[in-house]
């Protein structure tokens, strides 16, 4: 796999050793199979899940639909902006009442990769944002080292108004954001869905289980039957790095998908 100096620093951020291939060795492995990244993979796999970045990490504009139309993508915009106004207009929760800004989300409206998170913080509420604060920063490296820039995923939240005091979300604020969280999926079309955290992947999937035992695996949301990969949240991570390789075998699992 061939890492510039910024994708190495971040991997380096993760705690993620870079292994050497051998010569020829990616010229021997032409069809390289994805089924080890469904599971937990060994040290003796991780020159094939370098096999599998070097593949989708050139640009995630690699993945994307040639197939939307010119009037449809323009019917979508319409859509988009009319959602984006009823957002940041909203008051339909009493969170309206203590929020500085809505957050709405930012990314590319047609990313093949929609991550969602539970809900703002403080610096998430100042600037209006998704993930801005030091759990974004490391968000932002754990994409760009499988290949994705911020701007090439789409990033939202459970939420859209920043509980006081940082406190978790409440079923009734969730229901009440649900509406938005769902046009904003079903206008972007992702491909996978990555699950950043114990109260987005419970909400997302109705699930009471915990964290650790929904990400490993991949499920399927909605109608659609998406395909969600769940992760840790990048705030337990810089608690806990010892848990980054875990996350790092999840964001596998994303590009495995995207792959096939």
């Amino acid at each position: 796999m061939s890492l510039d100096h910024r994708q190495q620093q971040y991997l380096d951020a993760m705690g993620i050793s870079c292994w050497e291939a051998r010569p020829g060795f990616f010229s021997e492995q032409k069809n390289v199979s994805l089924e080890p990244l469904l599971v937990e993979s060994r040290p003796s796999e991780r020159l094939e899940e370098q096999a599998i970045i070097d593949k989708t990490a050139v640009a995630a504009d690699a993945f994307r639909d040639p197939h939307r139309e010119a009037s449809e993508q323009q019917t979508d915009k319409a859509k988009w902006e009319m959602l984006v106004k009823k957002v940041s207009h909203c008051q339909q929760c009493h969170l309206s009442q203590t929020r500085i800004n809505t957050v709405f989300g930012v990314g590319d409206q047609r990313a093949n990769c929609m991550v969602i998170g539970e809900a703002p913080g403080a610096d998430e509420d100042k600037q209006g944002q998704p993930f801005v604060g030091r759990a974004g920063k490391l968000l932002d490296e754990m994409l760009f080292a499988v290949g994705f820039k911020r701007e090439q995923v789409f990033i939202a939240n459970i939420l859209k108004c920043r509980p006081p005091g940082n406190r978790d979300p409440r079923p009734e604020e969730v229901a009440e954001c649900n509406t938005y969280l769902l046009q904003q999926i079903k206008l972007i079309q992702p491909k996978v869905i990555l699950s950043v955290g114990r109260i987005s992947t419970q909400n997302l999937l109705n699930s009471k289980e915990k964290i650790g035992r929904l990400r490993g695996q991949v499920h399927y949301f909605g109608a659609l039957n998406i395909p969600l990969v769940a992760t840790y949240h990048p705030a337990y991570l810089l608690r806990s790095p010892s848990e980054k390789r875990k996350s790092w075998q999840d964001l596998l699992r994303v590009l495995a998908i995207l792959n096939n």
